[in-house]
């Protein structure tokens, strides 16, 4: 069995336009091209098709997403992972919409505020922002379970992981190391080995894929807001270059 790109298009809500496009550039090939030049897609395009759109909504460029497709050859696999993310974020939701029904009803019956109970799937740590500033919440939809999972000495020492690799990524900037010399590389082993410990990383737990690594490298440049933690553009630019070296070496 197989459908039109027609019916593609309106079932995936996408466009016949886009659908060409993602063939042009060899990312969803059809499964055979009619007489009248009509393209047909069969099962294994859709479930192609659905990988993509899942990729997309997570943030990732077309390239990325090829990159992505190409390294995980198991379908099945893929998707339950993808399953997995889905499932954490309509968890995470499904609390954030709890709480604010329970503010409405408190509110309305004249009863008292309780905090504990107001922000129940709101995460307003330093590790939640930083994940959505670099890759967006869909993206990088890091478990709430897990995070509250640590305790509060565990997210201390998470927090201050981070502020040590920050600075010392800064004081090899500073200190006019190269982006490619063994300064810089060892710090990138430690970045990608950071990334590697956050249970929703693409290729957790096995460690980050490479087209991700590279998207956070070029987000820590164009995000200005991310580039602060480096020191500024210039400093932003000296990770993204090492963990480029890096990946295009070690991943």
């Amino acid at each position: 069995m197989d459908w039109s790109i027609q019916e593609v298009a309106r079932l995936a809500g996408t466009t016949s336009r886009t659908l060409r496009h993602y063939g042009s550039i060899g990312l969803l090939e059809p499964s055979r091209v009619g007489h009248n030049g009509y393209r047909y897609y069969g099962p294994e395009e859709l479930v192609r098709l659905q990988r993509i759109l899942l990729l997309r909504d997570l943030g990732l460029g077309l390239e990325a997403i090829a990159e992505v497709l190409a390294s995980q050859q198991d379908q099945k696999e893929a998707l339950r992972t993808h399953l997995e993310w889905l499932r954490q974020e309509q968890g995470r939701l499904a609390r954030q919409a709890r709480a604010v029904e329970v503010t409405i009803q408190q509110m309305e019956g004249g009863g008292q505020l309780m905090a504990q109970d107001m922000f129940d799937g709101f995460d307003h740590t330093q590790y939640k922002d930083e994940v959505e500033e670099r890759w967006g919440k869909k993206a990088y939809a890091d478990s709430d379970a897990w995070w509250r999972g640590l305790g509060p000495d565990g997210q201390k020492e998470w927090q201050n992981r981070v502020a040590q690799l920050n600075a010392d990524w800064q004081a090899a900037f500073a200190a006019g190391e190269t982006h490619d010399g063994a300064a810089a590389q060892t710090l990138a082993s430690r970045h990608v080995q950071w990334l590697a410990g956050i249970p929703g990383t693409p290729g957790y737990p096995d460690g980050p894929a490479k087209a991700y690594v590279l998207g956070l490298a070029d987000m820590y440049v164009t995000d200005e807001r991310f580039a602060e933690n480096y020191g500024g553009p210039e400093g932003a630019a000296f990770v993204r270059d090492a963990l480029t070296a890096y990946a295009a070496r070690e991943l």
